[in-house]
């Protein structure tokens, strides 16, 4: 049956139209959609291997992989949270009550500097040093306060947070049991050619899966080791910077020494040379090369990117999504890269002479 050219447009735009409003009314989840999405798409082949072990059990088998999701990914994630509160605010508490003070640090730095090096940061405005002490102090309260804020917004949002957390495996467990009859019926209404639709799916499911599961391999390994050596020489707040630097280590390149570099260099200027000499060589030789081994193996292997545009996208991502856009990011340049190579081997193809 044809459809008057009238019609059709009508029937586009409200396809439109309730498609943007669908958009709009889940959108005030779209983190906890999002991230029900990526623990499908990660324990997909896990639950395939339940479904072989219990056959026409489709519920039994989906509630069995979210069970080990819980106690694998979900479980460890909230210990180290409550840890990492409990380490935040301690620390900013010896913040305000005076027994942490960087501009003293600060200070002790800039006493063991040799004259020379005084005097560039005199010609560089940085005239005084009380100045950049004050600055130093502000910043690291400033920080410490976002921290505790952060932490009792939580406590605040409690009730937010928990329905996020119930919708994001309410929704794992449907996509998990239906995840293929979905995705047959998306692939069915996408108006794309077949090869397409497949190349594309492939390449999001590879990045999701490459991206997620080297980063968090390579964060979480950054962020013990770091956290293990703080312990170690005796750092206050080990979990907390080891948190830190997991984090900061889904930046490609830079990471984790942002952390721990600036500790070293003070060590070093303190006269406390051995502590900073062991944490050095443990940054290069240890905390470096998990970034340098593992990353390229785990995710630049699979998605087949450079290193600057995981980098970039990474960075944009996090900037737009925030925690989230770190999967975002280099997942919606995967898939510009791959759109853009599906194009022009297509016009290539056109083009070919014909044989003869």
């Amino acid at each position: 049956m044809t459809q008057h050219p009238l019609q059709q447009k009508t029937f586009l735009l409200l396809l439109t139209l309730v498609t943007i409003a669908f958009g709009a009314i889940l959108w005030q989840f779209h983190g906890a959609i999002f991230w029900g999405m990526v623990l499908a798409i990660l324990f997909a082949p896990l639950h395939r291997k339940m479904l072989r072990r219990m056959p026409r059990r489709e519920n039994l088998a989906a509630l069995c992989t979210l069970g080990l999701c819980l106690v694998v990914v979900i479980l460890p994630m909230s210990l180290i949270t409550v840890s990492l509160v409990q380490e935040a605010n301690a620390i900013y508490e010896r913040l305000r009550s005076g027994q942490l003070n960087f501009g003293a640090y600060f200070q002790q730095i800039v006493a063991a500097l040799p004259t020379w090096a005084v005097g560039l940061l005199e010609r560089l405005n940085l005239t005084s040093v009380a100045q950049i002490q004050q600055k130093l102090s502000s910043v690291a309260v400033q920080a410490s306060q976002i921290i505790a804020t952060q932490a009792v917004s939580i406590g605040q949002n409690t009730l937010e947070f928990l329905v996020g957390f119930g919708i994001m495996l309410y929704l794992l467990f449907f996509l998990l049991r239906d995840g293929r009859s979905l995705a047959l019926r998306i692939g069915q209404a996408t108006p794309l050619d077949n090869e397409h639709k497949k190349q594309l799916v492939t390449k999001f499911t590879t990045v999701i899966r490459a991206t997620v599961k080297g980063n968090i391999v390579v964060a979480a390994s950054q962020g013990a080791l770091g956290g293990l050596i703080f312990w170690i020489l005796g750092i206050q707040g080990p979990v907390l910077w080891g948190v830190l630097m997991a984090f900061l280590s889904l930046l490609p390149a830079v990471g984790a020494g942002l952390i721990w570099v600036p500790v070293a260099i003070y060590f070093l200027a303190t006269g406390a040379v051995w502590q900073g000499v062991v944490l050095t060589l443990f940054g290069v030789c240890v905390i470096g090369l998990v970034d340098n081994i593992l990353r390229p193996i785990l995710v630049g292997k699979d998605t087949k990117m450079p290193d600057y545009v995981v980098l970039i996208s990474t960075l944009g991502g996090m900037a737009m999504f925030g925690l989230t856009g770190f999967v975002i990011g280099p997942t919606i340049a995967a898939l510009f890269m791959a759109s853009w190579d599906l194009l022009a081997s297509s016009e290539e193809s056109q083009q070919a002479p014909p044989a003869a």
